[in-house]
C-alpha cells in the first residue's frame, strides 16, 4: 500500500511516523527546508514530488484549513480514478463542501478529525479518539480503514460533519479558546497553587504549542464557533456580576 502526504508540519510528521510503519509513505512538502528530507527519511518515509504523492492509492493534505482548497485544486490533476482522499481539519463541514467541489467524481472522500497531536500521541496512538465523516467511499474500503484504525488502538467516532462542527465548538475550540485567554494573561506555574489551577495550566499545556493560524482557522471556518465563544463569554460576565452584587 502506498500513502501519499501533503505538508510536513507537525502533525504530518507524527502521522508519517505511524503510517510508514505499516505502508510506503511517499511525503511533499512545498515549502521544505534543508533538513525535511533527511527528516521525512528519518521516519521511514521518503520525500516526493505533489505528482508522486497524489498517485498514491491514500492520499491525505496536512494543510491549514485556509489552504485545503487552493491544494485541491493543485492535486486534482494528478488523482487517479479510485483514489481515496482523506483531510484531516479541525473543521469537517467546509473542507468535506470543498472536496466534493473540487475533487474529481471518480475519487473517493473521507472526512477525519485526528483528536489528537504531536504532544497527546508522541508515544503511542493507543486510546487516541478519531472521527471518520464517510462521504463517498466503497463499502469495502470504508471497512478496511475502519478496522485499520480500530486495530491500531484508536476509538472510532462516525459522524456526519454537522454534528462534529456542532460539538467541536463546545469542546476543542473552547478549550483552545480559554488556553488562549491564559497565554495572553502570562499565567505561569506557581509554587503556592492547588489542583484546580494545575488542571488550568495542562489547558493552557495543550495548545500553546499550536500555530495561531489553527486557533484562527478553527473559529473562522467554524459555523458554531462565534455562538460558543458568544455564550461563554455571557456566562463569564454573569458570574463576574454576580461577585459584586
Amino acid at each position: 500500500m502506498k500513502v501519499g502526504l501533503i505538508g510536513f508540519g507537525r502533525l504530518g510528521k507524527l502521522i508519517t511516523k505511524y503510517i510508514a510503519q505499516d505502508a510506503d509513505v511517499i511525503v511533499y512538502e512545498k515549502f521544505p527546508t534543508e533538513n525535511t528530507e533527511e527528516e521525512i527519511k528519518s521516519l521511514g518515509a521518503k520525500s516526493g514530488s505533489l505528482k508522486e504523492a497524489c498517485e498514491c492509492p491514500l492520499v491525505i493534505p496536512f494543510v491549514p484549513i485556509s489552504e485545503l482548497e487552493n491544494t485541491l485544486i493543485e492535486m486534482k490533476d494528478f488523482l487517479k480514478a479510485g483514489t481515496l482522499v482523506a483531510d484531516v481539519c479541525s473543521v469537517k463541514t467546509l473542507p468535506i463542501e470543498s472536496m466534493q467541489k473540487h475533487l474529481p467524481s471518480d475519487v473517493q472522500i473521507l472526512g477525519t478529525h485526528p483528536m489528537f497531536g504531536p504532544d497527546s500521541a508522541k508515544e503511542s496512538l493507543f486510546g487516541c479518539k478519531i472521527v471518520v465523516c464517510r462521504v463517498r467511499m466503497e463499502d469495502q474500503l470504508y471497512s478496511d480503514i475502519l478496522s485499520y484504525l480500530n486495530n491500531h488502538g484508536l476509538k472510532v467516532i462516525e459522524s456526519t460533519a454537522e454534528k462534529h462542527d456542532e460539538e467541536i465548538s463546545h469542546s476543542l475550540l473552547l478549550t483552545h479558546f480559554i488556553g488562549r485567554t491564559l497565554m495572553d494573561l502570562g499565567t505561569k506555574n506557581l509554587d503556592i497553587d492547588t489542583k484546580g489551577y494545575r488542571r488550568l495550566m495542562k489547558i493552557l499545556q495543550t495548545v500553546e504549542n499550536d500555530s495561531w493560524q489553527l486557533f484562527v482557522d478553527m473559529n473562522k471556518y467554524n459555523p458554531y464557533s462565534e455562538s460558543t465563544r458568544e455564550e461563554f463569554l455571557e456566562s463569564l460576565n454573569k458570574v463576574n456580576k454576580r461577585i459584586t452584587e
